[in-house]
């Protein structure tokens, strides 16, 4: 009982966060926040999640600031993670990076060596409660609502979502955050002067 307790309010949660998150106007670019604490609690969360199960590597630069709410930006890259890690089979590798296009754009991706994801269903990723494998979702306590939640605060903060994966080969998940909600924080050993 007490399991399906947690899981009736993820959803609830889940289906609130939604329903903000639609009717809402696009965040203005005025909120800035810096990269690198988001970063080392989405490390932190990872290493917690995965109890040891995975070999996690995060790579890239951190030195820099994102405009927007900063609980959506973490959400969405959050949500990725978390899912990298409860779809890849023990003693697999998730990979996150955070790089900077030469045109200022912010790119976050996860690659998993998970079981991958056939071609039919990625177009239908990000909708509501869709599940390739409802059995495994299930496995998982997923509640099927957050691709869903990742795609929303992307097209609300100007991005874009794009999802690669073949079966038997791992996914890659990729945000690319516009240039305009971009900001170097200062120069150091992996960013320009």
């Amino acid at each position: 009982m007490v399991q399906q307790t947690q899981r009736m309010q993820s959803l609830i949660s889940d289906l609130l966060t939604l329903a903000s998150l639609e009717g809402s106007p696009r965040p203005a670019t005025d909120q800035w926040h810096d990269v690198e604490p988001m970063w080392l609690g989405l490390e932190t969360e990872a290493h917690g999640l995965s109890s040891g199960r995975h070999r996690l590597r995060f790579e890239g630069v951190t030195r820099v600031s994102l405009a927007g709410v900063r609980t959506e930006l973490v959400s969405a890259m959050s949500n990725l993670v978390s899912n990298a890690i409860r779809y890849t089979p023990e003693g697999g590798e998730i990979v996150v990076r955070l790089s900077l296009g030469a045109d200022g754009r912010l790119t976050f991706s996860v690659q998993d060596t998970g079981p991958g994801i056939a071609r039919d269903h990625l177009p239908r990723l990000t909708e509501r409660f869709y599940r390739v494998d409802g059995s495994r979702s299930r496995e998982t306590g997923g509640t099927g609502l957050g691709l869903s939640i990742v795609k929303h605060v992307v097209q609300r903060h100007g991005g874009q979502l794009d999802i690669q994966s073949e079966l038997g080969q791992g996914s890659t998940f990729r945000i690319d955050w516009p240039a305009g909600r971009v900001r170097l924080l200062r120069s150091g050993p992996d960013l320009p002067a």
